[in-house]
């Protein structure tokens, strides 16, 4: 079991070596706690349905770190929308511990939860917030304030946009962890992106190095402040799409 564990985490170094992510000893120590802190956690409240411990170092933390395929953080202020257990946000904040963070999810006992985590790994400069893309879209505190939003949610990307775009300053980014048909899914949501003040910057498909996980990171720069009126009241954006 051990040397399984052990073999793992050498093959996930390497994943990370080929994405051009050194992790010193200290910031892999980091990722181990939080893996159990989730597992642990998990048993009580559904955070994950992948629990095997290869499978988490894959399809969980290679696979947030892997947005350096399109933008490697440095001191930027970041918002990760839908955080949920803290995905991709965490694993972020750990490897890349310069930005500023906050995590926001509409379920309050997993904002407990990434409080607790914060706590327990003694992140610095991140916070989890408990509210709705609806509204805290629409709190000037929160508005147009971030460099960057990057989301892992299960949304179509013209509901993402709607959700993420408003928190975006001009000349930020919105990063979208997706999968699937891309080039169909960036078509529907282009009249989508346009409204809300963004364009499509970059589409990056590729494999996770060492798996066969298939990923693509969708690239949105915000080029002119979004309209006001989004993002619509809750229940509007996924249930009538723009």
């Amino acid at each position: 079991m051990e040397n399984d564990r052990n073999k793992a985490v050498q093959n996930f170094i390497k994943t990370l070596e080929e994405l051009d992510i050194g992790l010193e000893d200290a910031k892999l120590d980091t990722l181990l706690k939080y893996y159990e802190l989730m597992i642990e956690k998990n048993k009580v409240m559904n955070l994950t349905a992948i629990t095997e411990f290869s499978d988490v170092l894959y399809k969980h933390f290679a696979d947030s770190l892997a947005i350096v395929k399109v933008f490697e953080p440095k001191n930027e202020t970041v918002l990760d929308l839908g955080s949920g257990a803290g995905l991709p946000g965490i694993p972020l904040k750990i490897v890349f511990p310069d930005i500023k963070m906050v995590l926001m999810d509409s379920l309050n006992k997993r904002v407990k939860f990434l409080e607790e985590v914060i706590e327990m790994l003694e992140l610095r400069d991140i916070k989890a917030v408990h509210a709705r893309a609806e509204d805290l879209g629409r709190d000037p505190k929160f508005r147009e304030s971030f460099d960057i939003c990057v989301s892992r949610a299960v949304a179509k990307l013209s509901v993402l946009s709607e959700y993420c775009l408003p928190f975006v300053k001009v000349g930020g980014y919105f990063i979208a962890y997706k999968s699937g048909n891309i080039a169909e899914e960036i078509m529907e949501a282009e009249r989508a992106i346009k409204l809300l003040g963004g364009t499509v910057k970059k589409n990056e498909e590729f494999e996770i190095p060492h798996t066969d996980i298939k990923r693509a990171l969708i690239m949105i720069e915000k080029t002119k402040n979004t309209p006001g009126k989004y993002p619509r009241a809750a229940g509007k954006p996924s249930k009538e799409p723009l």
